[in-house]
């Protein structure tokens, strides 16, 4: 018998990415990719898409290094709460309760295999457009200005892990999530396996760190509305100057239309339309993609460059 979906997690909610180059990192996200400065707090910068409900969706912290300091998901309610960290404490991975932020309330963090740092939380601020940003149509959380890219919102991120087949026995305990598709290479071991809490294809994938380091970030990935406005954000990115990594084209896992970039610390950020992909077969099997399947490359057979395997944040001492 399958095992019943848990949806005691609703969606993800939000990334804090760690930055060298605080002003520069700011002004891409801003200024080229297209959010809005919603708060500051220290040392950090709240930002959102203009369709992001909630308070921001990238927490932007000047730091010594780079990479990701957490992620954050939000709970379908305070029960839900109590039951996963119920869950996540008898794992004992659990870190213990946090007062919140400028974005949310109370939360509990835990760390994966990997020693990447989760938070789930329920009680958030929802954000309430000033009168610059007030939208024309009352179901858009802020005005569409155009800025840059214009992300509408954010999409999902990526992990790196010496050990996907470990996350991918982990995430379904701690946050309920199913297991949408896979790689799993030829020893039997898992290359790569992309997760949902909900009825979205993904909302987090974990792939294989080449490297020894623990805790590393790939990406993070904000969403357009059309296949067409990815193309605009390659002419966007080119102007200026922004080093585009690879795309546009479409993946073969999940489908999803991409452009990989890196902001000027070097955290990679991709613009994605996911198109109309959803996971609503309640009793879904997972997707297998085999070693030899992966070689032929992306959807339309453009071959995946060696940097993708290899870059993350924070890089690497050589």
């Amino acid at each position: 018998m399958n095992k019943e979906p848990c949806f005691d997690i609703a969606h993800l909610g939000h990334i804090e990415l760690l930055t060298n180059k605080p002003q520069e990192s700011l002004d891409f996200f801003v200024n080229i990719l297209g959010l809005t400065e919603s708060g500051r707090e220290g040392d950090s910068v709240y930002l959102r898409a203009y369709d992001d409900y909630e308070f921001h969706s990238l927490k932007l912290t000047a730091s010594k290094t780079t990479g990701i300091a957490h992620v954050g998901y939000r709970a379908s309610s305070e029960q839900a709460l109590a039951r996963r960290v119920a869950a996540i404490e008898k794992m004992n991975c659990g870190i213990g309760w946090t007062d919140g932020d400028l974005g949310h309330g109370k939360s509990y963090r835990f760390f994966d295999p990997d020693n990447h740092v989760f938070e789930i939380y329920f009680d958030t601020k929802k954000y309430q457009a000033p009168p610059a940003e007030k939208p024309s149509l009352k179901n858009q959380a802020q005005r569409y200005h155009g800025r840059g890219v214009g992300v509408r919102r954010l999409d999902h991120f990526n992990l790196l892990a010496q050990d996907v087949g470990k996350i991918r026995e982990f995430l379904p305990a701690a946050l309920g999530s199913r297991v949408t598709e896979e790689i799993q290479l030829n020893d039997g071991s898992y290359g790569g396996c992309w997760f949902t809490v909900n009825n979205k294809s993904y909302d987090v994938a974990y792939t294989r760190d080449h490297t020894k380091e623990r805790g590393r970030f790939h990406h993070i990935t904000y969403a357009v509305d059309q296949r067409e406005y990815v193309l605009r954000a390659a002419d966007v990115f080119l102007e200026n100057g922004v080093f585009i990594e690879t795309g546009p084209h479409k993946h073969a896992i999940q489908q999803t239309f991409f452009l990989y970039v890196y902001e000027p610390a070097g955290n990679r950020v991709e613009v994605a339309n996911a198109g109309a992909r959803l996971i609503i077969d309640p009793d879904w099997k997972t997707v297998t993609w085999t070693e030899d399947e992966r070689k032929k490359g992306q959807a339309w057979g453009l071959k995946t460059i060696e940097s993708f395997h290899t870059h993350g944040t924070p890089p690497v001492a050589k």
